[in-house]
């Protein structure tokens, strides 16, 4: 069964990508998400989406399994655009239909804050597409290691969050199990009043939540087996070496965050 959402997935590789230090692909992109709020117009929006598309060609992961996994979150962003479209009322009138107006800013900004929502998803999900959960667990319990000193649980934060990247292709495949049985006992999530649909919902989500308690339940019995009592004298079998190519990676980050600085309006 094909999971629709890739977010949180790994597809093994041995691209530059791949290669790449965790720190390295973690630090490029927080720096990213950040950046990306720094856009303001086409010039600023078409180097992050060149510096997206080319991140992703550098992965050798097909474009077509990129943009079907994108599919889930067309309806937000469209929903964005929409929003804007209608609500942001700036320039002049391009088009009217009754009492709503669509007007040049709402076309711009409904444009650009979709544009972004994509390429921040698209940057997240490169990263999960190309570092294991370990390897991501390894880069954030590397990079918070300062915290330590202030008693702040690094390692159980770090296997958290890795924990949760790797549950979320499981719980949408559960979801879709749990969605067809239901469908064969007759239920109908697309049809019916909105009462019947919060009902069908329900039959949908305490199943779900069930399973997911009992998943949690059966991994802390596995990990308690095997004699895991947190991150204290614990050793590392992969030991996270710095290569020059993270330096230029990096290095690429700076570089665009400077250009985005000249070209913004």
């Amino acid at each position: 069964m094909t999971n629709p959402l890739i977010i949180g997935q790994y597809v093994p590789g041995h691209s530059v990508i791949h290669r790449l230090d965790p720190r390295a692909k973690l630090l490029i992109v927080f720096a990213y998400v950040l950046i990306v709020f720094l856009a303001n117009n086409a010039a600023t929006y078409a180097l992050l989406s060149l510096f997206a598309f080319a991140f992703a060609a550098l992965s050798r992961i097909p474009f077509s399994f990129i943009a079907r996994g994108l599919k889930p979150i067309l309806w937000v962003v469209l929903f964005t655009l929409l929003l804007h479209l209608f609500m942001t009322k700036e320039g002049d009138v391009i088009y009217q239909i009754g009492a709503l107006s669509v007007y040049e800013g709402g076309i711009k900004q409904g444009v650009f804050i979709s544009l972004r929502f994509l390429l921040l998803v698209l940057m997240t999900t490169m990263l999960t597409l190309t570092t294991t959960p370990i390897e991501v667990t390894d880069g954030v319990e590397s990079l918070l290691g300062p915290l330590k000193k202030m008693r702040v649980p690094v390692h159980e934060l770090a296997l958290m969050m890795a924990i949760s990247l790797r549950f979320i292709p499981t719980l949408m495949e559960e979801t879709e199990k749990i969605m067809k049985a239901q469908a064969a006992r007759g239920v109908d999530f697309s049809g019916g009043r909105f009462s019947e649909r919060m009902k069908a919902i329900v039959s949908l989500l305490v199943p779900l939540f069930i399973s997911s308690f009992k998943r949690a339940d059966e991994l802390a019995t596995a990990m308690e087996a095997r004699g895991y009592r947190g991150g204290e004298g614990r050793t590392k079998f992969r030991q996270l070496a710095w290569k020059p190519v993270d330096t230029v990676f990096l290095a690429a980050v700076a570089l665009l965050f400077a250009l985005l600085c000249l070209l913004r309006s």
